[in-house]
């Protein structure tokens, strides 16, 4: 299934051209829908999929459409940085911390003071570090290695991962308190093999960027060349898929490519796929009970905004959650709560200090019941108890 291309909203349209992003699958328009969504909203926001399947291109969309965007954007592979080393790497280091530390030296948290950070292979990260980096997401705190002194950091955290967090929970290699703090909004790029036509549409243009860079003559896919690259499982994804076709395009320039001819380019082994859907009532009863709260969050905030601007007499009718982005997100309906403002209190300044408001309020209204406060903000009793304990609202 695709979508038109008169019904994917221009915010997406031009999400896509900027970052050359290349597909119209639901799935796809789906997540780059929500990383935009997700952009103005101060949000720790987690990217999950299969290796080769474009996550990088994401925290870059949410970047580049929030409110840091004139700021430092810094891209850290966890994967790649020597366990010994990684603590500095990330919170730096006082000189004489150890062998070798002939300088202060400034960690990607400090560097990225004020702007975005973003965790590739997050899941890479050893406990020790986890630990550290669960401080700078609750209190913006960190410390030097070698030095004893306490430093504030400003920074949206992004993370990606192809690993399922929470069975490395369960095995004990990732902290559950760490993956709660960076899973607030969650992101899943879908495998290219369910993004249908996609798969056609990114071979053509590999083909033909390599035929421009390298002055080569084009090539063209056969009916059976394009059914069988629909058919194939791809287990490393675009990354994959950019590699044959290039091999392809160099070897076989000029010609019209049919089946056999990518059989020579894929593994023995290789079998093909049928794609199929998952249907809604089969995600993780977290990511469902979730999605309502962060439906309230983002309504909240634009109530915030509204009094803000009476108080101010400049009234206006609070911005409408965009239609354009809902269409793509899970039917859930959103949680309107009309907050109420009394002279001399203090209004939340941040969405934590407003869900923790939000949240107090409730429970006032309903006698400390959970249970019925959990139905008023149409969340779950489970997530009701882990937010009171986050918020010390026992």
């Amino acid at each position: 299934m695709e979508i038109r291309l008169s019904d994917i909203p221009e915010e997406v349209q031009q999400a896509k051209l900027r970052f050359g992003i290349v597909g119209n699958s639901p799935a796809l328009i789906a997540a780059v829908s929500r990383a935009i969504r997700v952009a103005p909203i101060d949000l720790s926001v987690l990217i999950t999929g299969e290796s080769g399947t474009g996550k990088e291109f994401f925290p870059k969309i949410i970047h580049a459409y929030g409110a840091r965007k004139h700021n430092k954007y810094i891209a850290v592979n966890c994967g790649a940085i020597p366990e010994g080393t990684i603590d500095s790497e990330l919170f730096g280091h006082e000189k004489g911390a150890f062998t070798g530390a002939v300088a202060t030296r400034k960690g990607y948290f400090e560097e990225a003071d004020g702007g975005t950070i973003f965790l590739d292979e997050v899941a890479e990260l050893p406990l020790t570090p986890q630990a550290r980096l669960l401080r700078v997401l609750e209190t913006g705190e960190f410390i030097k290695v070698g030095s004893s002194t306490v430093q504030k950091t400003n920074i949206r955290v992004v993370a990606a991962t192809n690993v399922d967090l929470l069975k490395a929970v369960e095995q004990g290699r990732f902290r559950e308190d760490l993956y709660y703090r960076l899973s607030t909004v969650h992101i899943l790029i879908p495998p290219l093999r369910d993004r249908g036509n996609d798969i056609t549409l990114l071979a053509r243009k590999f083909a033909a960027d390599f035929s421009e860079r390298y002055r080569t003559p084009q090539i063209n896919f056969d009916e059976d060349a394009r059914q069988l690259l629909l058919r194939y499982r791809w287990p490393g994804n675009v990354r994959q898929l950019k590699n044959v076709t290039e091999q392809i395009a160099l070897f076989n320039a000029g010609q019209t490519i049919g089946a056999s001819e990518i059989t020579q380019y894929l593994p023995p082994s290789s079998g093909v796929y049928t794609p199929t859907v998952a249907s809604a009532s089969s995600r993780h009863d977290y990511e469902r009970e979730r999605e309502p709260l962060f439906n309230m969050l983002f309504r909240l905030q634009n109530e915030i905004d509204a009094l803000r601007k009476e108080v101010k007499g400049e009234v206006r009718e609070p911005e409408p959650m965009p239609k354009s982005l809902v269409k793509y997100s899970p039917a859930v309906e959103p949680i309107i709560l009309h907050p109420e403002h009394h002279e001399g209190e203090t209004m939340p300044t941040t969405l934590e200090e407003t869900e923790k408001e939000t949240i107090r309020r409730s429970l006032e209204n309903n006698g400390g019941r959970r249970k019925a406060t959990a139905k008023e903000l149409n969340i779950s009793e489970r997530t009701l108890y882990r937010k009171i304990k986050e918020y010390g609202l026992e």
